[in-house]
């Protein structure tokens, strides 16, 4: 490099605006403002074990993950939890339904980043408002009846929020993070682990594999320090397919060959598949039928499939952020309507 072109670099570096923290409230704070309460606590205590024994295989329900691609707005999101309570309790026999509830969103270059990140949509990034919204809303969907499940993006969330959750998800995007694996085998619930966006399975079953092993890990405590964790492992990572780049992997070929490959690690051979992303080719309507052909796989004996992942709201369809919002659309992925979702999970119920 010439000392013209260093000097020059030099100069637009320090030119740069620096970072600038902002304290955030710690997750011991945020628990002291918004509680969970002991009954609610024990609640979601049995509904992770319910979780488990869909996952192992010990209680032959169908798993069904459904909610918005992401939450913006606490009326349209009580209204579909209270609708869900609601047809969880008729299909309590034949399947077990967790709310999707995702507060954050990953992004491939730029764009809302979720509830907690902006909770205002205004793009004013109130953090510590929003990890307040975040988890006060969490709680007001538990206090419904249901299992709560979210995708942990940033790994210091799951400080703030996993004690409100029964089931959680490690993305597709950062299946591959040393990070984000160390921070599952601490959790204490069931955490589904997506294949990559190219399709592959093998850096989400490596994840499956170092979640289920003891850390040591660099994170904070209740109180926001510095510490040096110690992790049990996790005995419940699991595998999520999603499809990839080169189309859906929710047939039975793909599904078996995942399950055996599962097998060879020792991990758990009974999957979740989400009907959403690749495995429908990213049209929202499709995803019904996808859960069709899996849920009749499942009558046939296809038995490595535990459970399904869908992408549902009040409305069909998806919506740019904006100043006039219409209720009950999603402001990020394309989702299913309530009628179209409720249609086909009883239908997988046999009803």
């Amino acid at each position: 490099m010439s000392r013209q072109h260093a000097t020059a670099c030099n100069l637009e570096t320090e030119s740069r605006p620096r970072a600038t923290p902002t304290r955030l409230s710690t997750p011991a704070e945020l628990a002291a403002r918004l509680p969970v309460e002991p009954l609610l606590a024990a609640r979601i205590a049995h509904q992770r074990d319910v979780v488990r024994d869909v996952l192992a295989g010990r209680d032959p329900r169908l798993l069904v993950i459904t909610g918005p691609c992401s939450l913006h707005d606490r009326a349209s999101a009580l209204d579909y939890g209270a609708r869900l309570a609601e047809l969880a309790e008729e299909c309590a026999d034949e399947a077990v339904l967790v709310m999707r509830a995702y507060v954050e969103k990953p992004r491939t270059t730029v764009g809302w980043k979720g509830l907690l990140h902006d909770p205002h949509l205004d793009g004013g990034n109130d953090i510590d408002a929003g990890l307040a919204a975040s988890r006060g809303l969490l709680i007001e969907l538990a206090e419904l009846g249901l299992p709560i499940a979210t995708e942990l993006l940033t790994p210091i969330v799951a400080d703030y929020l996993s004690d409100v959750l029964s089931w959680a998800a490690i993305g597709a995007r950062t299946t591959e993070s040393q990070t984000h694996r160390e921070r599952a085998s601490a959790l204490e619930l069931p955490v589904g682990f997506k294949n990559g966006t190219d399709g592959s399975i093998g850096t989400a079953i490596d994840a499956v594999s170092a979640a289920a092993h003891p850390q040591c890990y660099l994170g904070t405590d209740r109180d926001g320090r510095p510490a040096a964790i110690a992790a049990p492992g996790n005995p419940d990572a699991h595998l999520v397919l999603r499809g990839g780049r080169h189309g859906a992997n929710h047939d039975a070929t793909s599904v078996s060959r995942a399950s055996e490959a599962l097998a060879a690690v020792g991990a758990c051979e009974r999957l979740i598949v989400d009907c959403s992303h690749a495995n429908s080719g990213k049209v929202a309507a499709r995803q019904a039928e996808v859960m069709a052909d899996l849920t009749a796989r499942r009558r046939a004996g296809e038995s490595a499939i535990a459970g399904v992942m869908l992408e549902s709201h009040i409305a069909h369809g998806k919506q740019p952020l904006g100043a006039d919002l219409t209720y009950g659309v999603s402001i990020t992925d394309e989702c299913l309507d309530w009628e179209t979702t409720a249609a086909a999970i009883r239908a997988a119920c046999g009803r």
